[in-house]
C-alpha cells in the first residue's frame, strides 16, 4: 500500500504537535498522563521556591511544585503542587517549605496528619508554614552578636575618647615616665633572675646534696616515728593518761573533804588549833631557852649555876611580846 505524500505530511504534522505538547510539559515539569492528585498552599514568603521543585513524604519524592503566583493584591504567594496518589492523608495535614541544602534551595514536605478527619482529595488547600534554613539560623544567632560587638567597639570609642579628655599633656607625660619606670623594673628583675640561675648552676652539687641530706633527714624522721609507734609509745601514753585521771580523782576528792587528806585540807578548825599548837610550842622552846632553870637545874662540882643573862637584840622578845 502506497502512502500518499498528503498522508505523510499529515502524519510529520501530527507527531510535532504531539512532540512540541510533550517538550512544553517536561518543560513546565507536568506530565502530560499524570493521574497525581493537586493541592494548593498560600506562603507569604517562598524563600527562593521555584517551579519544578520536588514535594516529599518522610524524606521520599512524592510530587513536584506546578506553579508559584500571586494570590491576593496583599503579595501572598499562591503555590501549586502535585502528590502521587499512593499515599492518603488527611486535609488538616501540612505543606512546609524548607532547605534542600546548604547551598540554600527550597523545597516542599508534607507533614501527613492521621485525625480521623476527611482525607485530602485533589484541589484541596492545605495549611502552610515555613521552616527557617541554615542561613536565616546562623542570621538569626549572629545578629545579637554583631549588635554587641558594635555595642562593645562604641564603648571602646567611647572609652577613649574619655580618657583622652582626662589625660592632659602633664598625665600623659607622668603615664610614659611610669611605663618607662615599669620597663626598667622588669629589666631589673630579670637581671636579678639571671644571676639567681648562675648562683644555683654555680652551686648545683652542694644544692644536690643538699636535698639529699634533707631526704636523708626525713628518712630518719621516719624510722624514729616506726620505732616509737613499735616501742609501745601509744600504750605508755594510753597509761600515763589513766594516772592522770586517777590523780584528778584523788584531787577532787580532797577538793570535796573526803579522807583524811581532804578534811585535813580543808578543815578549818583542825589548821587553827595546828596553828595555835605550833605558837605555844614555840613560846615553850623560847621560855626553855630563856629560863633554863626553870625546867633543868645542873650544878657541876656543886658550883652556883648563873643566871642567864637575855641579849637585848633577842629576836624571841618579838615572838613573846
Amino acid at each position: 500500500m502506497k502512502i500518499s505524500r498528503e498522508v505523510k505530511t499529515g502524519i510529520i504534522v501530527i507527531g510535532g504537535i504531539l512532540l512540541f505538547i510533550l517538550g512544553f510539559s517536561y518543560l513546565k515539569s507536568s506530565p502530560l498522563f499524570d493521574n497525581s492528585k493537586t493541592f494548593y498552599s498560600v506562603y507569604q514568603h517562598v524563600g527562593g521556591l521555584q517551579s519544578g521543585t520536588q514535594v516529599t513524604i518522610n524524606g521520599f519524592s512524592v510530587g513536584k511544585v506546578k506553579d508559584i503566583r500571586f494570590n491576593d493584591a496583599s503579595g501572598n504567594l499562591l503555590v501549586t503542587f502535585t502528590v502521587s496518589n499512593d499515599f492518603s492523608f488527611s486535609k488538616n495535614s501540612l505543606a512546609e517549605i524548607y532547605d534542600t541544602g546548604i547551598i540554600g534551595g527550597k523545597g516542599i514536605q508534607i507533614k501527613p496528619v492521621f485525625d480521623g478527619a476527611p482525607e485530602a482529595v485533589s484541589g484541596d488547600t492545605l495549611a502552610a508554614a515555613s521552616r527557617p534554613g541554615l542561613t536565616e539560623l546562623l542570621q538569626q544567632k549572629i545578629t545579637p552578636l554583631q549588635q554587641k560587638v558594635e555595642d562593645a567597639v562604641s564603648n571602646a570609642d567611647s572609652l577613649l575618647i574619655s580618657v583622652n579628655e582626662v589625660l592632659d599633656p602633664k598625665a600623659k607625660k607622668d603615664l610614659r615616665e611610669s611605663i618607662a619606670g615599669l620597663n626598667t623594673m622588669v629589666k631589673s628583675f630579670q637581671g636579678s633572675a639571671d644571676a639567681l640561675n648562675s648562683i644555683m648552676n654555680s652551686n648545683k652539687d652542694n644544692l644536690q646534696k643538699s636535698i639529699s641530706n634533707i631526704s636523708d633527714i626525713t628518712d630518719n624522721f621516719n624510722k624514729l616515728s616506726d620505732s616509737l609507734a613499735n616501742a609501745g609509745l601509744g600504750e605508755t601514753m594510753k597509761g600515763l593518761q589513766s594516772t592522770v585521771n586517777d590523780l584528778n580523782v584523788v584531787l577532787a576528792k580532797i577538793e570535796n573533804g573526803d579522807g583524811s587528806l581532804g578534811k585535813l585540807v580543808n578543815d578549818q578548825t583542825l589548821y587553827n588549833n595546828l596553828t595555835d599548837a605550833s605558837k605555844q610550842l614555840d613560846l615553850l622552846l623560847q621560855d626553855f631557852r630563856l629560863n633554863p632553870k626553870r625546867y633543868v637545874n645542873v650544878s657541876v662540882f656543886g658550883k652556883k649555876q648563873k643566871e642567864y643573862t637575855v641579849p637585848s637584840d633577842d629576836p624571841a622578845e618579838e615572838i613573846t611580846n
